[in-house]
């Protein structure tokens, strides 16, 4: 579930411009105990947004040769590409982007590898996988295997965490949710239960993650999203490393 309304708009000097988040980690494997990128690329070109938002816009304000210098100006909303909601997206005086516990945002969490045609994951799909007992739990589903989050065209058919499954996380303790696309919530879902579950427990919601080459099991997890004060989501770069 997206909302309209923060924009983030930054000038910074361009020779940072989005460069390591190209590394595409689609051959990406559980092993060799380094930091794996599973964050997507912001890219006018392959980012995808959800209907209402604004489209992620990237420029150069200062270029060369004209230029000494490069500087760029980013247009787009909290919830563009990787992103990561606060209890305050859909709880009235709930915790802010920049008052979510960094000690929730790092840390082991366990990666679920969804069946394959899955739809929907609902607690009949999350019971058929080991993820009890685990503190964040990952979901890598059909919207990874298709490639979703690099492809511009939105697709209202993505894979959802629904709502049942979202309570049976919630009761159990789950500290953080993760999801391979732009919203948890089903597409067009005339309530956001999911989101409410689970920012209603104080667990933040990771969307947009970029989970194509990456295996289930457990790993270290570190998602850490733009320090916006006051506001209930923002962008984040988000890593794993498989545990051996």
């Amino acid at each position: 579930m997206k909302s309209q309304g923060i924009l983030v708009v930054m000038a910074v000097a361009a020779v940072a411009l989005m460069a390591s988040s190209q590394t595409n980690n689609s051959n990406i494997a559980s092993s060799g105990g380094s930091w794996v990128d599973v964050t997507a690329p912001l890219d006018m070109a392959t980012t995808p947004t959800y209907p209402g938002d604004t489209q992620p816009k990237f420029e150069f304000l200062r270029s060369f040769p004209k230029d000494k210098v490069t500087l760029s100006s980013y247009l787009m909303t909290a919830h563009a590409g990787t992103h990561v909601d606060a209890p305050l997206h859909f709880v009235a005086r709930g915790a802010s982007i920049d008052q979510v516990p960094l000690a929730t945002l790092m840390g082991r969490a366990r990666v679920i590898d969804c069946t394959p045609e899955a739809l929907a994951i609902d607690a009949a799909e999350l019971n058929k996988h080991d993820w009890r007992g685990a503190e964040r739990i990952l979901f890598r589903t059909r919207n990874s295997r298709n490639s979703w989050m690099v492809d511009r065209n939105f697709h209202e058919d993505f894979t959802y965490l629904a709502p049942d499954a979202a309570q049976l996380m919630a009761d159990a303790g789950v500290k953080l949710v993760g999801i391979d696309y732009l919203s948890a919530e089903k597409f067009g879902a005339p309530e956001a239960k999911t989101h409410q579950i689970l920012l209603g427990k104080n667990i933040p919601i990771v969307e947009g993650l970029d989970l194509r080459g990456v295996k289930a099991g457990e790993y270290d997890f570190i998602i850490l999203p733009l320090k916006v004060v006051g506001h209930e989501a923002a962008p984040a770069r988000a890593l794993l490393r498989a545990v051996p």
